[in-house]
């Protein structure tokens, strides 16, 4: 039973809920930079979360240059089921990132009619 509650914990530590992001998304010196880490060009995506950097996953590798120590990434995909959300948490987390994958994912973002906006 204590594995099973290890692991629980090690996964769910790893998502960020979307009350976080929120709570600082409009500051200036927010420390979150939501990433959309989907691999479909613009025309196929429409619309992302507002704010959010495009940086697909495929990609991420090759542009962690862009990125900074200094703030806390949270990644997302179309939904949370899909592995690209965890793909670009891995990449992050393994060049020493601070990052979280966004429970809701993209989907549940919509779903709660929480700001997005138009890429087309």
């Amino acid at each position: 039973m204590d594995k099973k509650i290890e692991w629980l914990e090690t996964y769910l530590s790893l998502y960020i809920g979307h009350d976080k992001v929120l709570e600082k998304m409009n500051d200036v010196d927010s420390p979150y930079v939501v990433l959309d880490v989907r691999n479909a060009p613009a025309a196929v995506k429409k619309d992302q979360i507002k704010g959010a950097i495009a940086m697909p996953a495929k990609d991420l590798p090759n542009r962690l240059n862009e990125l900074s120590k200094d703030k806390i990434y949270v990644v997302y995909d179309w939904t949370s089921g899909t592995t690209l959300g965890k793909t670009a948490l891995l990449t992050l987390l393994s060049a020493g990132f601070e990052a979280y994958e966004l429970a809701s994912a993209l989907e549940g973002w919509k779903g709660m009619n929480l700001p997005i906006e138009s890429i087309i």
